[in-house]
């Protein structure tokens, strides 16, 4: 039981992680197993290759900055869509080992469909905080997003039952954040259509003219 536990926690926890920051997630797992901190499975053995994990840590430092300038993030999120959402059900499908097909294919829609909302809703975020003309805001989001995702690799990996919870609850604010996250990007988008002319609003129709009273 505890190792179905901790494999559930590493696969939905890579899959999780990927849609905030890969090249992160990519980093804290193969640190761990090239340290022997802990004994990586088949599919994530890769992730301990010293090639792989300097390619992670110079991305990772790529999207440090980028991730911090506002605009640029957005960009940089639009771009990430094809990359760290199938990243993540990869990772979620190489966590649970040899476990069977079947296994690996659910684990691979789990891990894909959890980077998919956490991609949303840091990308979703993202762009109701570059509205702030300050930058201080878009850096704490940056920051508090890395120290969560090595935060919540290492919970999975040391409380993986600990984690479970946690994404439970996640998922649960994920549930009421996204629907205001898409409420507020669209008056956004209408404001910035509005500000190039694309997006004026329609004449009203006020009916036919009164009635002058003319025979």
């Amino acid at each position: 039981m505890d190792d179905l536990t901790q494999t559930l926690a590493l696969s939905l926890g890579a899959g999780w992680a990927s849609g905030i920051n890969l090249y992160a997630a990519i980093l804290v797992i193969g640190l761990l197993g090239l340290t022997g901190t802990m004994a990586l499975p088949p599919g994530l053995e890769i992730l301990s290759d010293p090639l792989v994990i300097m390619a992670a840590g110079v991305m990772y430092l790529v999207e440090f900055v980028a991730d911090k300038v506002p605009g640029v993030d957005t960009a940089w999120d639009t771009l990430h869509t094809f990359i760290r959402i199938p990243a993540g059900a990869l990772l979620a499908a190489g966590a649970v080992g040899d476990a069977g097909p079947g296994v690996d294919l659910a684990a691979a829609l789990l891990g894909g469909g959890l980077a998919a909302a956490s991609h949303a809703a840091k990308s979703g975020t993202r762009v109701l905080i570059n509205t702030s003309p300050e930058p201080f805001s878009n850096w704490a989001a940056s920051v508090t997003e890395d120290v969560g995702v090595v935060g919540g690799l290492l919970i999975a990996v040391n409380h993986p039952a600990v984690f479970l919870g946690l994404l439970a609850l996640f998922l649960l604010l994920l549930v009421w954040l996204l629907p205001k996250v898409w409420r507020g990007i669209k008056r956004v988008f209408r404001f910035v259509l509005r500000l190039f002319g694309g997006g004026r609003d329609e004449p009203r129709d006020e009916g036919p003219p009164p009635d002058s009273g003319a025979a």
